[in-house]
């Protein structure tokens, strides 16, 4: 069984190597574009080479898939393997706001073990293990029971017109604190209608469901992890009672 103590123990450290850079802290930051509209900062990669490192030795059989680490197509091979997003959330980081968290889940068998995220600039941790519920700050989280659509918290900056039923609440440029809002009750739909990656949705799906959120993509259908595609077409976290009219809603939208 791995060291869950351990485990926490890395992913703070990766928060606090993230924070000891962050802008909103006073720090000076190196930051540039992957591709036009895809940045990344020195936070992203020096997390991403400690969460490697101390990860592995953690649990030296598991495969590995970040955000910030090349793909190896032997990722596939392995039953367990970490997925990580070092810093989710990096225009809010690069921008000093705190709207970010450091993302890391343990898949078994393309489904989530473990996930935990750390979010430094607001002082919380969150953490879920399978069947074991979830929890932020050592308390435990009780996600949205909402049972009505209409007046359901969408964290947003704006809504279409086609939405004018939801409420907006604050919006996190990390995908992962979006989600976990869900789990705390702070929030009761999340949704995204483009192609996301594993690795920003894993820890904080975890942490959603074991919260008793409804968890699939936006189709409705389960999550798959360590896929050789490691994508998935949207995300849909919610109040289990309004979950099908949110499936709903999305699908005159796909197509």
């Amino acid at each position: 069984m791995i060291d869950s103590k351990r485990l926490e123990s890395i992913v703070s450290e990766a928060g606090r190597i993230a924070y000891d850079l962050w802008p909103g802290a006073g720090n000076d930051l190196d930051s540039w574009e992957k591709k036009p509209g895809d940045p990344v900062c020195e936070a992203d990669l020096a997390v991403d080479a400690f969460l490697k490192r101390e990860l592995g030795a953690l649990l030296p059989s598991a495969g590995w898939l970040s955000e910030e680490t090349a793909d190896d197509a032997a990722r596939i091979e392995h039953d367990l393997i970490w997925l990580v997003d070092p810093v989710d959330g990096t225009r809010d980081f690069i921008r000093g706001r705190t709207g970010w968290a450091v993302s890391v889940a343990l898949i078994s068998g393309g489904r989530p073990l473990i996930g935990t995220l750390c979010a430094p600039a607001r002082g919380e941790t969150w953490q879920a293990v399978a069947g074991q519920g979830s929890f932020r700050n050592g308390e435990r989280l009780t996600a949205s029971r909402r049972t009505e659509f209409a007046g359901a918290r969408v964290p947003a900056h704006d809504l279409p017109k086609t939405d004018a039923d939801l409420v907006k609440v604050d919006q996190p440029n990390s995908i992962a604190l979006r989600i976990a809002m869900v789990a705390a009750d702070e929030a009761d739909l999340v949704a995204t209608l483009r192609w996301g990656f594993e690795w920003d949705i894993a820890a904080a799906g975890m942490i959603a469901r074991e919260a008793g959120a409804a968890v699939t993509d936006a189709y409705g259908n389960k999550l798959d992890y360590n896929k050789r595609d490691p994508r998935a077409f949207g995300i849909l976290v919610s109040a289990p009672d309004i979950h099908g009219a949110a499936v709903e809603r999305l699908a005159n939208r796909l197509g």
